[in-house]
């Protein structure tokens, strides 16, 4: 084979591969799509609200003597849209120096079970607290810190339950406290149940 017809394979050669590389280019532009958008994806976050009825006063007794016992209920609502777990805190006061506080015997039950439509008169629910009115680091019943703890409890989302308190001054109590005075605030601390073991 002769010097000019090797340039003409090789310029053939040239030419073939220029046109499969055309033809490779252009078919990268010859794709069917298509695209369909998903909308309207909402999200709302849910509520942990709980609520006490009545909301203060729960239980109160002034003038009290030796041997006197007072009782109410309070009822605890959950008013949000999860389950959420509860616990009670108690403070009390000494302003007077007399500690009344730690003489007064506080006991927590959960409804009646003989008559629970009269939620306390007979005051034989499971017991959840027995003690001075703030307890010690002020807890009756569960706990405050976040997760699950002993006592906690549970509430569905828009459920309810009934405790009742129970206050007593002991037939013992001594003549040092006489007038004395404490104020006791007890605080409700909710949080979710949901991805919170």
């Amino acid at each position: 084979m002769n010097l000019k017809d090797r340039k003409s394979k090789l310029l053939l050669t040239a030419v073939m591969l220029t046109g499969v590389v055309a033809l490779a280019t252009f078919g990268t532009f010859a794709l069917f799509t298509n695209q369909e958008a998903v909308g309207s994806n909402a999200f709302t976050a849910g509520t942990v609200d709980i609520s006490t009825s009545p909301v203060s006063t729960v239980i109160n007794f002034s003038g009290m003597v030796p041997g006197d016992t007072v009782t109410n209920p309070i009822t605890a609502s959950n008013n949000g849209n999860q389950s959420l777990r509860y616990a009670v805190t108690s403070s009390a006061t000494n302003a007077d120096a007399k500690a009344l506080k730690d003489q007064l015997v506080m006991t927590v039950k959960t409804v009646d079970v003989t008559t629970p439509t009269t939620p306390c008169d007979n005051f034989d629910g499971t017991q959840l607290y027995t003690g001075d009115v703030d307890s010690t680091a002020g807890l009756i019943i569960g706990d405050p810190a976040a997760g699950a703890q002993t006592g906690d409890r549970t509430l569905a989302a828009a459920a309810s339950e009934t405790l009742c308190f129970r206050v007593n001054l002991p037939s013992a109590t001594g003549n040092a406290y006489q007038g004395a005075t404490t104020t006791v605030t007890f605080t409700f601390n909710a949080e979710q149940t949901t991805n919170n073991a």
